[in-house]
């Protein structure tokens, strides 16, 4: 059974940080790709990042710079680091997984094969 779990989200003040974790069971992360998404209130699902299982990585333009991917194989386990937040960071960030997903996977949420429950980042001061 494939199951995927975000955590590490939270409150913060802009400017502040977060780090986001996906654990990852039932597949293994060298067939698939992992990417994050999040949807905020009103809002559709947008892409934020993704790491292949090649190891291939994609930002969205409006993350410029501020969030790093990571992922480790071993543990089955993929990570967002969220720096340099903004209000406009606020949204419910979920994790998704591709068999054999590439960065093109990011053009739309409909092709992910399994999605997480998702965890709430809010960026307020």
């Amino acid at each position: 059974q494939v199951q995927l779990v975000e955590s590490g989200g939270g409150r913060v003040q802009p400017g502040g940080s977060l780090r986001l974790s996906c654990e990852v069971s039932g597949l293994s992360l060298d067939y698939y790709a992992i990417g994050w998404f999040r949807q905020a209130p009103g809002r559709d699902r947008e892409g934020v990042s993704c790491i292949t299982s090649d190891a291939d990585t994609y930002y969205a333009d409006f993350v410029e710079g501020r969030f790093t991917i990571s992922r480790d194989n071993a543990q089955n386990m993929v990570y967002l680091q969220l720096n340099s937040l903004k209000p406009e960071d606020t949204a419910v960030y979920y994790c998704g997984a591709r068999r054999f997903g590439t960065i093109g996977s990011m053009v739309s949420h409909l092709v992910w094969d399994y999605w997480g429950q998702g965890t709430q980042v809010t960026v307020s001061s």
